[in-house]
């Protein structure tokens, strides 16, 4: 079903039906209308029917959303962009999936795809998929899975922000966990506060504050009372963050750097075409991390 309601996007109010939605999505996999290998890059392919090719190289069988984060989901292109439309409008999960029609499981996949997405895109995107926060788990065979592969309990990734001239950068404090902190609060008098299972303190070296999202195993209750303002609290960055972090429900340790490079995001392109960056992110290949 094709609904009328104006969208943020002046683009997607131009789309009356899936073939305009495909032809839009393919010139953002395809700018260059010239078809290659998702698998080895090879530019000779013979075509198929149903819209296949095979690769003359290494003879991998693909379509034309094949090995891209769009192809996570049987959702059509028209879906996509108005999941993204949603998205960029900060819709939660439920109102997402009401709007559309979708299963809630559907709808939260398709969300997450989008989170991978743009942390796919960020700088520091190597690391966020390393070991210290075991988000390169969910990825098997270029397709996101529901849960990490590692079952045993991870370390908590310390994250710090950085906040300079109008830009947040967010990144892995290595070397410090989140018991760490806690002993920079207890010896150190580095402040503490906390929201939740969200953790986050005063300006830590060049941090202007260090934040994590902890689990059960934490102290909380020995956080030692330091008589000091949360200084984070003071950046317009955490100010933008702290209210969309208290809508986002269910937020694991796991999932939470997923959630701050959204935030980042959001942030550094708040006057930017996030539709049409967002639809780039969504159609490029998932990268081998």
């Amino acid at each position: 079903m094709i609904h009328t309601s104006a969208s943020s996007s002046p683009i997607l109010n131009e789309m009356r039906t899936e073939s305009d939605a495909r032809e839009y999505v393919l010139s953002h996999c395809w700018p260059s209308h010239t078809r290659f290998c998702p698998r080895c890059g090879e530019l000779k392919h013979y075509e198929l029917s149903g819209n296949r090719y095979r690769c003359a190289e290494c003879k991998y069988t693909f379509q034309d959303f094949s090995g891209r984060w769009i192809n996570n989901g049987s959702l059509s292109p028209l879906t996509w962009l108005r999941i993204l439309d949603l998205f960029i409008r900060e819709c939660t999960v439920h109102e997402l999936a009401s709007e559309l029609d979708l299963s809630y499981n559907a709808a939260y996949k398709a969300v997450t795809t989008i989170r991978f997405a743009i942390m796919a895109h960020a700088v520091d995107a190597e690391q966020m998929f390393g070991p210290e926060t075991g988000l390169g788990s969910y990825l098997k065979g270029k397709k996101l899975t529901g849960d990490i592969a590692d079952n045993q309990r991870r370390l908590i990734p310390v994250f710090g922000i950085m906040e300079r001239n109008g830009w947040v950068f967010i990144d892995i404090v290595s070397g410090i966990a989140a018991e760490t902190v806690f002993h920079f609060n207890h010896s150190f008098h580095l402040a503490m506060h906390r929201a939740g299972n969200i953790i986050y303190t005063n300006r830590y070296r060049h941090y202007d504050a260090l934040v994590f999202c902890g689990d059960e195993s934490l102290p909380y209750e020995y956080i030692r009372k330091v008589e000091s303002p949360a200084q984070a609290e003071a950046s317009s960055f955490w100010t933008f963050a702290a209210q969309r972090l208290k809508r986002f429900k269910g937020i694991t340790p796991q999932r939470f750097p997923l959630y701050l490079k959204e935030l980042e995001f959001r942030f550094n392109n708040a006057d930017g075409n996030q539709f049409e960056m967002l639809c780039n992110y969504l159609c490029d290949l998932v990268p081998d991390f």
